[in-house]
């Protein structure tokens, strides 16, 4: 008997005969605060990573110790528009796009 009464008075709302206004725009907020956190947390740190990478990419310069994507290790020999030639031993030179430069080691200057 006593769940019913709780569910007769649920349903009949407040006792003061008060409404809540404004309702719709409640259910918005936590809603928009997760967007904010999710902005914060994921999409500014992966943008400013991109952001760094494209700076690095644009940087290349001949004698660049470089990483690969793919973990080679090299010197940079030349630097065209969109590839570069490394150098990863004597007499042997892979062209490869410079999207596939990870990281730039040192000058080997």
């Amino acid at each position: 008997m006593t769940p019913l009464i709780f569910l007769a008075q649920a349903q009949t709302g407040s006792p003061g005969g008060a409404t809540s206004s404004g309702g719709g725009f409640n259910l918005f907020v936590p809603l928009i605060f997760f967007l904010i956190i999710f902005y914060f947390i994921l999409i500014r740190p992966q943008s400013q990573r991109q952001k760094q990478q494209k700076q690095l990419i644009n940087a290349l310069k001949t004698g660049d110790r470089v990483v690969t994507n793919s973990g080679i290790h090299g010197l940079i020999a030349n630097v065209k528009d969109s590839t570069v030639i490394v150098k990863v031993a004597d007499n042997v030179k892979i062209e490869m796009d410079k999207s596939a430069i990870a990281s730039v080691l040192k000058s080997a200057e």
